[in-house]
């Protein structure tokens, strides 16, 4: 990452009252206020009360008629309904947010979770695979689950059918965590209702969704990404060649994190992803044995630390900087770092012109700090 990229850095201050905590569910719930625009605004603006009174005045200067920010009535409906719940609020910054998930980039602002939140300080594994597993699937997801608990390993899933199931009912004892793709408090699929009871009351589910929701398919990506960013590791048992699982895979190498596979038979479409995993330079995994050699003793990541502000340069007019900035742009993702070697300006000039465009619809912005031209 780039040194110059202040406002791509995110805040190490959690919120500490009630209101401001408040305040970043609100901010996070607004219209077009993605995980990237929170954190982008939480930089400029230092708190999320101070970015919530300028956004509406940002949404009119990107041409947004009548925007609104999130009512304080539909937060405090979200919070009501985590305490019927039992949910718990740990938001970034909080000595309770998983170190790994807080060391990449744009991570979650804020967790629901439901269960022992004690498990997301100690070292994790994700163990992901396929819903319509194998017999042999499903008891190499049981053994390795088991032998990474008893070696201290916390499991990490997506509580979907199949292995993901398998490798949380394994780890029951020895401490799970869910990450939900809905409401934390919104269990699917429905067939592992009873498992997701004893997650919360043995592990811990998680999800960064509001409570409530219903798991949609966009849901899907951001949840396999919260899966990979907080573990050190991400082993895929069974994985068809187009799957949920490798969509995990991926992020995990995006975040800079060891991806490993169990081979399978090149007959069994079931086992068609992890073969191309190992081909592409995946560890191979016979036994739990293999995870713990390759990775070793987990260690929580250090703090980040904010770099220090660039100087700045004599700004240029931001009609200008608008105009080269959607020059620069086109269909093909670019790097947000990349863009700004381009355009040869400051940082600090062109992050809040990024996030009017971001909320005018001009721009979008896609995972890894990817930058496109809409439409």
């Amino acid at each position: 990452m780039s040194g110059d990229t202040l406002f791509s850095q995110t805040p190490t201050r959690p919120p500490f009252e009630k209101e401001d905590r408040q305040d970043w569910l609100r901010l996070l719930r607004s219209r077009r206020v993605g995980i990237t625009t929170f954190w982008r605004l939480m930089a400029e603006f230092g708190t999320a009360s101070s970015a919530l009174e300028a956004l509406p005045d940002i949404a009119e200067k990107a041409g947004i008629k009548n925007y609104e920010i999130c009512p304080e009535t539909l937060v405090e409906e979200e919070v009501k309904r985590a305490k019927t719940h039992g949910a718990t609020l740990v938001c970034h910054g909080d000595m309770e947010y998983p170190a790994h998930l807080a060391d990449v980039e744009d991570p979650p602002p804020l967790l629901w979770c439901m269960g022992d939140v004690s498990l997301l300080g100690r070292p994790t594994v994700a163990l992901v695979g396929a819903r319509n597993a194998s017999s042999l699937g499903t008891r190499m997801a049981r053994n390795l689950s088991a032998e990474l608990g008893d070696a201290g390993f916390v499991i990490v899933s997506g509580l979907a059918r199949g292995i993901d199931a398998i490798a949380h009912s394994s780890a029951l004892t020895s401490g799970t965590i869910a990450v939900m793709a809905g409401g934390v408090d919104t269990i699917y699929p429905s067939e592992n209702t009873d498992l997701a009871v004893e997650i919360a009351e043995k592990g811990l589910r998680v999800s960064d969704q509001p409570m409530g929701v219903h798991p949609q398919a966009r849901h899907f990506p951001a949840r396999n990404r919260i899966i990979s960013g907080m573990s050190q590791a991400t082993v895929v048992v069974e994985a068809a060649a187009k799957s949920g699982s490798l969509i995990t895979a991926r992020c995990a190498l995006d975040q800079g994190r060891d991806v490993l596979a169990v081979p399978g038979h090149p007959f069994d479409g079931r086992a068609s992803g992890c073969n191309m995993l190992l081909r592409d330079g995946a560890v191979l995994v016979r036994s739990a044995a293999d995870i713990i050699e390759h990775i070793g003793a987990a260690t929580q990541p250090k703090p980040m630390a904010l770099p220090a502000a660039p100087k700045q340069d004599a700004p240029k007019p931001a009609a200008n900087l608008h105009v080269m900035i959607l020059e620069k742009l086109g269909p093909s993702p670019v790097a947000e770092d990349q863009l700004i070697r381009d355009l040869q300006v400051p940082s600090a000039q062109v992050a809040p012109l990024l996030v009017q465009l971001e909320l005018e619809g001009q721009i979008v912005r896609q995972a890894g700090g990817l930058l496109s031209r809409a439409g």
